[in-house]
């Protein structure tokens, strides 16, 4: 696994790389300045399962807000920053536990120098992030149009420029919102460069859209053991964000822990609410942190045979329905029912 080999990175109270767990980030949508609305979401993220979350910083108020902030929060807090290095500065000055810059917007190599030495001071890491839509005028020169390639280098080049100026406290980004290019730019860096990674497509879209999109994208790079930490890029509330990574990186094995559901497609056999019991149950079992399977099956012919796998489950009927443990019928419910009992026996679990 690349992400073995990679560079430990301290943020905060977390630690990313090295082939330590992946962690889950996420990005906060509310005003920064507004400390109580901004604290407010960052909490619900961190209930949810993130473990990283990001800020923008596009104005001082917003960079003073930070040390509010991060008085009412327990999970690291990353600055998100362009364009202004006093930003960064002032952003790393009230406290920010990392920060996200582009060395090539941020200023002359003077201003860099600035953001660096104030980051070197506190020991603060800086995230290198180059987007495919920020790519530089020679580099798309160069290439012809934008590449994987390009991305790659461009990248690198900006790495370069703080290693030059006596820092390696680094985290790199490189994303695109095409999946294949994104995924192409990952293999390539990941064989250049022993710092960190932070995976995500960027702008994917749509709750729908965008987690397709992020579990091809992602689940390519980090099944072949390149990445450090993620994050799901929705057009929608950044809650959504952590129930998406989490699965991700449930699915392919990279994280362990909370109810894994499985439920059928629905037939002409269905006679409940399948897909509406299914949906309850699904942000029922979030608040558990089991490491089971359950299964939300539609009829009682198959149903038993189908959750034979799970360690609980419950199948449909007309008007009722099984509640089944390891493949074994253990009582027949009314279709009322059959969440509150889920419910009950989740409350009582023992392995």
């Amino acid at each position: 696994m690349l992400r073995d080999e990679t560079k430990v990175i301290h943020i905060g109270n977390k630690v990313i790389g090295g082939g330590n767990p992946i962690l889950i980030q996420s990005m906060t949508n509310t005003k920064t300045e507004d400390v109580e609305a901004t604290v407010r979401q960052i909490k619900e993220l961190e209930t949810a399962g993130c473990d990283i979350i990001r800020c923008a910083v596009p104005s001082m108020k917003a960079a003073e807000a930070i040390s509010e902030i991060k008085k009412n929060i327990s999970i690291p807090l990353v600055a998100d920053i362009h364009f202004d290095y006093q930003l960064a500065i002032a952003a790393i000055e009230n406290g920010a536990d990392k920060i996200r810059i582009n060395p090539g917007n941020i200023g002359g190599i003077d201003k860099v120098k600035a953001v660096v030495e104030a980051a070197k001071a506190k020991k603060v890491p800086i995230r290198v992030g180059v987007n495919s839509g920020s790519l530089e005028k020679n580099i798309l020169e160069k290439y012809g149009r934008v590449t994987a390639e390009g991305i790659v280098e461009s990248a690198l080049d900006k790495v370069k420029i703080i290693e030059d100026l006596g820092y390696d406290n680094l985290v790199i980004s490189i994303k695109s919102s095409d999946v294949m290019m994104c995924v192409k730019a990952h293999e390539l860096i990941a064989r250049q460069t022993k710092y960190p990674l932070h995976v995500g497509i960027t702008e994917s879209g749509t709750v729908t859209s965008g987690n397709i999109k992020s579990a091809l994208g992602l689940g390519l790079i980090l099944n072949q053991g390149i990445g450090d930490t993620i994050r799901v890029s929705l057009t929608g509330a950044p809650v959504e964000e952590i129930a998406s990574a989490k699965l991700i990186l449930k699915t392919l094995g990279l994280r362990k822990g909370g109810i894994s559901v499985v439920s059928c497609p629905t037939c002409g056999r269905t006679q409940i609410d399948l897909i509406g019991l299914a949906e309850k149950v699904e942000k029922m079992v979030a608040k558990y942190d089991l490491d089971i399977k359950v299964a939300v099956m539609g009829c009682v012919v198959n149903g038993p045979g189908e959750a034979r796998e799970a360690d609980i489950g419950i199948a449909g009927g007309k008007g009722e329905g099984l509640l089944i443990k390891k493949g074994e019928i253990i009582k027949k419910i009314p279709e009322e029912q059959l969440l509150n009992v889920l419910e009950e026996e989740l409350k009582n679990w023992r392995d």
